[in-house]
């Protein structure tokens, strides 16, 4: 059982104590962000109100804040990226918009693995991408490994979306990193020939393909499940609540993880409150926040889970430094489309 709007606010109340009194700061903060702004704003109006640092947000799609960043330059009044994926961080780090920040605290608190070995973004929260499988058409000790799933015993039988998503391409380059280029190439090949349909659609449609039957199993990010299964719409719920998760690859490298990350801009005119404001994201009870709002996974250790991801069961996670992702990135995409990934 999910908790309370009450119980999500409580957490954010704990929040207090961990900031500086109001006024400490005479400043602002300015971001440019993919992420929805109900995903984000109570978390940065809890900073503002405990800091006095006023925050401007704006949102968009990854591609075109990239490119607004880009033809802003210098003059950008961004301070802040925030956006999803290791892929679109790395992104944003060789197209030059980004610079890199130290910061003890961040260094302290979130793993090696969910930061830039250059200092230029970090994560923020964590998103795991296992197989979710049909409960009435699926024997669990079936399934094993992602590369498992280009086994012929699976074919016709799986969902997920095109190979233009980022969350796909860097599954793909984590693949590589793990297999090599020749092999993975292989297993795509035959993760096509497996697909009960062309790829089409988010992560949510996958699951709901599989649970009216065109697909047994489906690749997917945690948090979209969590959100359906929280879902005002009945016929999602029903949808959610008829598949499960798998944690793949539990016996070698892990099952495959990916974050929403924060990169302070190379035009940042408030670069210290920049900071302070990704050091309180990174903040226990803030994580904790996401963790029941948004159904991701906090990025450090000890963080309360919501009872939907603690229902979920604990997992080894890919410890592949998520920058890796991004250096992959542009091989991984040719490979797909050499498999005829669509």
């Amino acid at each position: 059982m999910v908790r309370s709007k009450s119980k999500i606010f409580a957490v954010l109340a704990l929040l207090a104590a961990l900031l500086p009194a109001a006024g400490a700061f005479a400043d602002e903060v300015n971001i440019y962000s993919s992420r929805k702004e109900a995903l984000i704003k109570p978390l940065l109006d809890r900073f503002t109100e405990q800091t006095g640092i006023a925050v401007n947000l704006v949102t968009g799609k990854d591609g075109a804040l990239l490119q607004r960043l880009k033809s802003e330059g210098m003059n950008s009044p961004a301070d802040l990226l925030i956006t999803a994926d290791a892929g679109n961080l790395y992104r944003a780090k060789a197209a030059g918009v980004t610079q890199p920040f130290v910061s003890e605290a961040l260094t302290a608190s979130i793993p090696e693995t969910y930061r830039d070995p250059e200092g230029h973004w970090v994560g923020l929260t964590l998103r795991a991408r296992p197989i979710l499988y049909a409960k009435d058409r699926v024997d669990q000790k079936t399934l094993s490994t992602y590369e498992a799933l280009a086994d012929p015993a699976f074919k016709g039988r799986i969902c997920i979306r095109s190979s233009d998503n980022i969350y796909n391409q860097s599954l793909v380059a984590s693949l590589i990193a793990a297999d090599g280029l020749e092999a993975t190439e292989t297993w795509a090949k035959g993760l096509v020939a497996n697909l009960a349909r062309p790829p089409k659609g988010g992560d949510r449609d996958q699951i709901k393909a599989a649970a009216a039957g065109e697909c047994d199993l489906a690749v997917a990010n945690t948090y979209y499940l969590a959100g359906m299964l929280k879902s005002q719409d009945p016929a999602e719920r029903a949808a959610a609540e008829a598949v499960a998760v798998f944690w793949p690859n539990q016996d070698g490298r892990g099952t495959h993880v990916n974050i929403s990350g924060a990169a302070v801009t190379a035009s940042a005119k408030h670069k210290e409150a920049a900071v302070a404001l990704v050091e309180f994201l990174a903040t226990p009870e803030a994580q904790a926040w996401y963790a029941e709002a948004n159904g991701e996974y906090p990025v450090g250790e000890g963080v309360a889970l919501s009872p939907t991801l603690a229902g979920w069961g604990p997992f080894k996670a890919d410890d592949l430094n998520l920058g890796r992702l991004g250096e992959l990135n542009a091989e991984a995409v040719r490979l797909m489309d050499r498999a005829g990934w669509r």
